[in-house]
């Protein structure tokens, strides 16, 4: 009779854990849909949980983020909810009195999408970049980001980064850098709040290295002067020159005509001259330019010509302005030499001749006294005649030195000037 009952007890037992564990086995879970997992800006999404299998089930709601603990959303019995808050969704079913719950459903995750506007930017911002080169991408959240603590997150042509602190990306330009970047950016404080993804920004690295191209006005450096030269490359811009004289492999000239950032130098020093440009940080060169050699000139340059030619006419117009006040002055010391003091007799000896006949024939004769060359005008009577008056206008006076016949001078009359009126013959 024991034995029976200990039977009968053992079959009860086992039968029953085995309903229990069957039942536990089967128990519901609810499980919880979306429409869309990010929460458009302004806007909201709809969540719906669901018991398959049975009707007459009500919804319990529950949300949590990376800062608060998991809590019930108050109010929220049915089936479909609408959410504008980023999150960690869950849900359960219940029904009956007393009731009975599903087991709670997996997790949701809602982002929200903040209405600040993400840009990428590329520093330095040339205009075409070369493959080698080191550049920066910048992930920049404008209207009012500034004041909010942020995390970003990349796509580009390799794998999409994780979420970092960092808002901005470097690396070296290679070819399979090229290609579209996009970033967003996220509050720190609230990880379930995003901006929307950025517009593309689209990277093209050029495979072509840059030559640089030296020119110069001219290969012979003049006397005392120099020659401009000049380095350029002629794609993209912001470049930095640097000057070599001699072999490749010297250092860059460092001299005040041969400033890194000037595309323009003047050298004295006759030499072969290369240049090449660089930027960034690390710098990044182009290929060296061709060589130019540049000579010395024996022969005055055209700076030295500019001055000398100033100068010899200077000098031409000194020479001719001091011969002309010689001229001057030597003519002015001859006129004094014939002006002579007229004596007293002068105006006697005029009425007296004036009063000979007018048709009087006259026959000069040259006397030479002294360092002076005088006529002596020797008067002759032919036929007397009505004198004629003749105007004043038309006489000519002749200065004449008189002196004896005989040869010899008489020294009352050796300087004794006597004006004599003659009238021209036709």
């Amino acid at each position: 009779m024991g034995a029976t009952l200990l039977c009968e007890l053992g079959l009860f037992l086992l039968c029953t854990l085995l309903c229990t564990g069957h039942t536990q086995a089967d128990k519901l879970r609810a499980t919880l849909t979306a429409g869309t997992t990010i929460i458009p800006v302004g806007g909201s999404v709809t969540l719906t949980c669901s018991v398959q299998s049975s009707d007459g089930w009500k919804y319990e709601w529950f949300r949590r983020t990376q800062t608060t603990s998991e809590g019930k959303i108050r109010d929220q019995q049915n089936r479909d909810i609408r959410v504008c808050e980023g999150g960690i969704y869950r849900c359960r079913g219940k029904r009956g009195n007393p009731a009975y719950y599903t087991d709670i459903s997996y997790d949701v995750t809602i982002e929200i999408t903040f209405s600040n506007k993400v840009v990428v930017k590329q520093q330095p911002n040339w205009p075409q970049i070369f493959r080698g080169e080191t550049i920066t991408l910048t992930c920049e959240v404008q209207e009012g980001g500034e004041t909010t603590e942020w995390e970003y997150e990349w796509r580009g042509p390799s794998t999409p980064t994780q979420w970092t602190h960092n808002n901005d990306v470097t690396f070296r330009v290679s070819e399979s850098s090229s290609g579209d970047y996009m970033c967003k950016s996220r509050r720190r404080d609230d990880l379930y709040s995003s901006t929307e993804w950025s517009e593309a920004f689209t990277l093209s690295a050029s495979t072509v290295k840059p030559k640089a191209q030296l020119t110069t006005n001219s290969r012979d450096v003049p006397v005392a002067g120099k020659v401009t030269l000049n380095c350029s490359v002629n794609l993209s811009s912001e470049w930095k020159y640097f000057w070599y004289r001699g072999n490749k492999s010297s250092e860059p000239l460092t001299t005040q005509d041969a400033a890194p950032s000037d595309g323009q130098i003047s050298v004295s020093q006759e030499g072969l001259y290369r240049c090449r440009a660089g930027r960034g940080n690390p710098v990044y060169y182009t290929d060296y330019s061709d060589p130019v050699n540049i000579d010395k000139n024996t022969e005055p340059g055209p700076e030295n010509s500019s001055f000398l030619t100033p100068l010899i006419v200077g000098l031409v117009c000194g020479i001719l302005l001091i011969l002309l006040l010689l001229l001057c002055r030597f003519k002015l010391s001859k006129d004094s030499c014939f002006k002579r003091p007229q004596s007293k007799n002068q105006h006697s000896a005029t009425n007296h001749m004036t009063k000979q006949d007018e048709t009087q024939h006259i026959s000069p004769v040259q006397v030479e006294s002294e360092d002076v060359t005088y006529s002596l005008v020797e008067l002759k009577n032919t036929t007397p005649r009505k004198k004629p008056k003749i105007p004043e206008e038309s006489c000519v006076y002749s200065d004449v030195k008189i002196r004896p016949s005989t040869g010899k001078s008489d020294p009352a009359t050796a300087h004794e000037m006597v004006y004599s009126g003659l009238k021209p013959g036709k």
